[in-house]
């Protein structure tokens, strides 16, 4: 049977709490990772969290697996993630996947947006000048 990406969504988001930025911030303080899974694109025009780690979700399975060549040494399974994307659905579908890779401790800040708009600290975008 075929899933839609409603069903998608409601699982991810029964399976990783949302969580605002003030509980964010005090989990990345603690030492866990604030994840940004947007594109390249999305950070060189909006900018970004301030000390974000950034892998784009296309590669976060990769990433993800101590077993892959190309494993980031960044997530670790007993490391708590903070997952934000540009609206938070993203993040939700990938705290689950990291969750179903056996990541034990996975929250979704939601989008950028709510980062910015509780005040958290941003870095800008790269200024492209006379090519952007």
């Amino acid at each position: 049977m075929a899933i839609s990406l409603q069903d998608m969504m409601a699982a991810a988001n029964a399976a990783v709490a949302r969580i605002p930025v003030e509980k964010a911030q005090a989990l990345i303080a603690e030492g866990a990772l604030l994840l940004d899974i947007r594109d390249a694109p999305e950070l060189e025009l909006q900018g970004r969290a301030s000390g974000s780690h950034h892998i784009p979700r296309g590669m976060l399975e990769f990433r993800a697996d101590p077993a892959s060549p190309f494993h980031d040494p960044e997530l670790r399974m007993d490391r708590v993630i903070v997952l934000h994307c540009a609206s938070g659905g993203r993040a939700a579908l990938a705290g689950k996947l990291l969750k179903d890779m056996g990541f034990a401790e996975v929250y979704n800040l939601g989008g950028f947006s709510d980062w910015q708009g509780a005040g958290a600290p941003v870095e800008e975008p790269v200024d492209l000048g006379m090519s952007g």
